[in-house]
């Protein structure tokens, strides 16, 4: 199996989501790799790719409350008991969301647009892989 590390969805995937979206609830699974320093547009400011990352965390854990759902789990990968892979990731984070109509609410809102920067700054790679519950 190949991993394919990108930061957005392509139009295709997004289609795909929205589209025909799962019914009721979602948990959506993160696998995350960050960079080693964060990446900002406008140069280094001192941070690693995790610190980054948590600014945009903490954010986004309190816009998906406030859309109805909430942060299930966040946890350091400490390594891999079935399988390989050629980078271990990160971490891996789960969120619970009402909908995937909430969660395409919650990425086209102005609190989310405020906190991207550290994702994109952080994130150096991610898979997010929606579950039904």
């Amino acid at each position: 199996m190949k991993v394919v590390n990108q930061l957005s969805p392509t139009p295709e995937q997004l289609q795909a989501l929205i589209g025909n979206p799962p019914e009721g609830r979602v948990v959506m699974v993160n696998l995350l790799k960050f960079h080693e320093r964060a990446q900002y547009e406008d140069g280094d400011r001192g941070m690693s790719g995790g610190e980054a990352f948590s600014k945009y965390a903490e954010g986004l854990f309190a816009l998906i409350e406030k859309l109805g759902g909430k942060a299930l789990y966040s946890g350091k990968v400490a390594g891999i008991v079935i399988g390989e892979v050629e980078d271990n990731w990160d971490r891996i984070a789960f969120m619970e969301l009402p909908s995937i109509a909430a969660f395409q609410r919650m990425l086209m809102s102005p609190e989310y647009q405020e906190i991207a920067s550290h994702r994109s700054a952080g994130l150096k790679g991610q898979l997010l892989i929606p579950t039904t519950i």
